[in-house]
């Protein structure tokens, strides 16, 4: 069922309900991404729990008129959604830059008694900062995305085993943004220092990452009290979308043991 809510700046924040169950699943999709990433861990999971996909402002079905954005917007985005579904016991799932601020959300909302990141997050103490983000970056978008998108992009995000369809669908979602909003949205990851943030959690945290580019689970640990990892080998950046059966099966043995 459709459904929208209002973020603490007024913006409308679209999301779907489907499924039965006490658990609450809410995945919160990364940069540029939308409600249907998730479509394969919809079907998969919808007769064991209640599942929730939303849209980030700015994203998908999401009001996109935010004059600022920021982390804290972003995780009231998240906390107004778990607000509005009625459900006492949620776990927060959060894919790329959206691990972040589930970190966040989780804070000021207790009803989420778990999180889940999805590549993401892999060493807290390795800083990207703004200016770094805007040479490697930002600068890329901003001249010709389109080239970043087809040429500067893909080196990090895909692997020679991403489906050729995955790659093609992500590249003609990307190319239906602006450059300057894409940088926008993207921002707040780098302006904020998320390991306050991290050392505040108190509930479980697992990650699903990608064996392409390791994950420190000791560094993560100084942070987060509760963390542990497993990885999925042989995808990029998008392994739900990349390998959704065996990711689905992860993923349902980790939410298993949360629960």
């Amino acid at each position: 069922m459709e459904k929208h809510t209002i973020s603490s700046d007024g913006q409308n924040i679209h999301y779907k309900e489907s499924g039965q169950g006490k658990t609450s699943l809410v995945f919160v999709h990364g940069w540029l991404g939308n409600t249907d990433w998730w479509t394969h861990q919809q079907e998969y999971f919808k007769d064991q729990y209640h599942i929730v996909q939303m849209d980030l402002a700015g994203h998908g079905k999401s009001d996109t008129s935010r004059p600022n954005w920021t982390s804290e917007l972003y995780a009231d985005d998240i906390k107004a959604v778990t607000d509005a579904i009625d459900s006492q016991e949620i776990i927060l799932i959060g894919h790329s830059m959206s691990g972040a601020y589930v970190l966040e959300a989780a804070l000021k909302t207790p009803k989420v008694k778990a999180i889940i990141l999805i590549d993401t997050l892999k060493d807290l103490d390795e800083s990207f900062t703004e200016e770094q983000a805007e040479q490697v970056m930002f600068t890329h978008y901003r001249n010709d995305f389109k080239n970043a998108v087809k040429n500067f992009l893909p080196q990090y995000l895909f692997t020679e085993n991403t489906p050729a369809a995955v790659k093609e669908r992500l590249s003609h979602e990307f190319l239906q943004n602006e450059p300057e909003v894409v940088i926008n949205l993207l921002r707040p990851l780098y302006t904020t220092d998320f390991r306050p943030v991290a050392a505040q959690i108190q509930i479980p945290v697992r990650a699903i990452n990608s064996d392409n580019s390791p994950t420190n689970i000791e560094s993560n640990r100084k942070y987060l009290k509760n963390y542990d990892c497993v990885s999925i080998s042989e995808t990029g950046h998008y392994p739900m979308l990349e390998k959704p059966d065996e990711f689905n099966s992860i993923l349902d043995q980790v939410i298993k043991e949360l629960i």
